[in-house]
């Protein structure tokens, strides 16, 4: 499988995002072995040393840690999952806001919007 990299954002940091998505969607489990570099460069089709930079990064953050020899995993930290999920779901929220504001909309009438959209479904 191959992964569309937009122009705007520097490759590693697209990285980050989709394997930190996988994270917090539930996609990759706390504690679950996450594929080798040689995988993910494979994956995202480019060159190693930047998907081991993306790791590098993803572990600073505290969402996975190395086994020394046995690979990197998920952290089984919850609560910090729980954090990330919310500054992502916080993020989307204010960027989806901005983009309504760019056509002219409200913010209450984009709540209505979304209140109307619901009670089609």
């Amino acid at each position: 499988m191959s992964y569309n990299f937009n122009d705007e954002t520097p490759i590693y940091l697209q990285i980050i995002e989709h394997i930190k998505m996988q994270i917090i969607s539930g996609k990759y489990l706390p504690k679950q072995k996450i594929p080798s570099v040689r995988e993910l460069s494979f994956e995202y089709q480019v060159n190693p040393n930047t998907v081991q930079k993306s790791l590098f990064e993803l572990e600073s953050m505290g969402l996975i840690y190395t086994e020394r020899t046995n690979g990197k995993y998920v952290t089984d930290d919850a609560a910090l999952i729980a954090k990330i999920k919310q500054q992502t779901i916080n993020k989307m929220i204010e960027e989806f806001y901005l983009s309504m504001q760019s056509i002219g909309i409200g913010k209450e009438e984009v709540l209505q919007i979304l209140i109307d959209e619901r009670s089609r479904k």
